[in-house]
């Protein structure tokens, strides 16, 4: 069980203030890892409960959407920690509105923070983990990374493009000792699903889908995004782990 044993280890998790961000972070702190959480609101509740846990954690508020602030909150969790080992790009939005509707703003917005964040950020964390010559990279993928989805137009083709970007880093970086794969969550009842789930049709039109017979929470995706971080997945490079219930398998 050493192999999924993250003490030393440094994580830096995006968008970790609640949600799935705020179950990976405190999973991999239970795994033994330290912990930098950078999201657009305080991360005060993780940093708690990460500290409750005996780790050092750390909050950086930012808003991950303007890109001149990326190097510098980079830079910040290097001071904070001395090393980022694991980062995890799960920060992102959804905009809800029928394809015909679906406006500029808010396909810019999407494709802004979801796509282009995830990229510049790896590469910046990917610069530092090839010249350390070891690094764990998880993006946060989606269903919609594989399906067309309703009403959600740019979340779809930003999670697409997150699923193509793991594979093309992957490719890359593989030699270079970095394992860079995803993580693909099916419907999990956070925040961002919250308007389907207020939807009784919706949401059990859905639930009779699952072959697991509920949605996920945040606790699902904790022991996954361990093994992505850890020793255990050292010869697993471009992959996309569907968290989903069986979803896919449907």
């Amino acid at each position: 069980m050493n192999r999924f044993d993250l003490t030393g280890k440094t994580a830096l998790v995006t968008g970790a203030a609640g949600g799935l961000g705020q179950g990976i972070a405190v999973g991999l702190a239970e795994a033994g890892a330290n912990v930098v959480c950078a999201s657009l609101s305080s991360s005060a509740e993780t940093v708690h409960m990460i500290m409750a846990l005996g780790r050092k954690a750390s909050e950086i508020v930012v808003d991950l959407s303007d890109h001149n602030k990326l190097l510098e909150t980079f830079d910040e969790a290097l001071k904070l920690t001395g090393a980022v080992d694991i980062l995890v790009n799960n920060a992102g939005i959804i905009r809800r509105t029928p394809a015909k509707d679906h406006s500029e703003k808010d396909w810019l917005d999407v494709i802004n923070i979801n796509l282009n964040t995830v990229f510049l950020l790896s590469q910046i964390a990917g610069r530092h983990m090839i010249e350390r010559g070891s690094g764990k990279m998880i993006n946060i993928c989606s269903m919609l990374s594989y399906q067309g989805g309703i009403n959600v137009p740019g979340y779809t083709a930003s999670k697409h493009g997150v699923a193509g970007l793991t594979k093309a880093f992957a490719n890359e970086w593989a030699s270079s000792g970095l394992q860079v794969n995803g993580i693909a969550p099916g419907y999990m009842a956070t925040d961002n699903t919250a308007p389907i789930r207020a939807d009784e049709n919706r949401k059990a039109s859905i639930t009779d889908r699952i072959p697991a017979g509920r949605w996920g929470t945040p606790e699902d995706v904790k022991g996954p995004a361990v093994f992505l971080a850890s020793a255990a997945s050292d010869y697993l490079n471009g992959h996309i782990l569907c968290v989903d219930g069986g979803w896919m398998a449907r």
